[in-house]
């Protein structure tokens, strides 16, 4: 089984579709998130690449979030895979090893690009936050955690004038995963059981 901390997880859970600026800073930018963002859904692409830039991995789907704490991750491609948060339990399955972890919410996101997204707490209070100027047509925030001991070194957040497109995350080992956003929708209605999950009959239920 994939490190659960590879995948989207921590990066899906930093999805943002802010109405911004295009000059605002990155505090800016990141405190109007906390302020409109109630929920987001939206699709994915996935691509992680190694420490001499080789992709290791592809991957699609969808996914949906409501604050705080809940989020839901269907991969479709190239295998899939289930990631949901109902507030107080993250739950990982993969179907085609009948296998469910979960581990305790608080336990995960502490001081983690999932925080930024799901917590209460402000970025500020665990990330340094700065703006990196105009790349490829979009403005970039970077994040990087105030705990040395964190298993990623930093997060980067592409905007265009309007929302959020693309996001990387580079890890301790020089992996970076790439996320691009697509068909967003921010605040949607989401119905309380995209974050309810019950494992299935027969799988095996590894953690808390």
């Amino acid at each position: 089984m994939i490190n659960w901390l590879t995948r989207p997880l921590f990066f899906i859970v930093l999805l943002c579709a802010t109405s911004l600026a295009h000059a605002a800073s990155g505090d800016e930018r990141i405190q109007q998130f906390f302020t409109e963002v109630k929920s987001l859904r939206a699709d994915f692409e996935q691509t992680v690449t190694d420490s001499k830039g080789k992709i290791i991995q592809d991957a699609k789907g969808t996914f949906v979030l409501q604050r705080p704490g809940k989020f839901r991750w269907d991969y479709r491609a190239p295998y899939p895979q289930l990631i949901v948060a109902d507030g107080r339990k993250l739950w990982i399955y993969d179907p085609d090893l009948e296998q469910v972890t979960v581990k305790q919410l608080d336990s995960v996101l502490g001081g983690t690009p999932a925080q930024l997204l799901s917590g209460a707490r402000f970025p500020q209070q665990d990330f340094t936050v700065i703006s990196l100027g105009t790349r490829n047509a979009l403005d970039w925030v970077e994040l990087t955690p105030k705990a040395s001991e964190k298993d990623f070194e930093k997060v980067q957040l592409g905007f265009d004038q309007r929302d959020l497109r693309m996001m990387t995350i580079t890890d301790n080992f020089g992996n970076t995963t790439h996320l691009k956003f697509n068909n967003l929708q921010r605040n949607p209605s989401i119905e309380a059981s995209a974050f309810v999950f019950t494992p299935p009959k027969g799988v095996d239920v590894i953690g808390e």
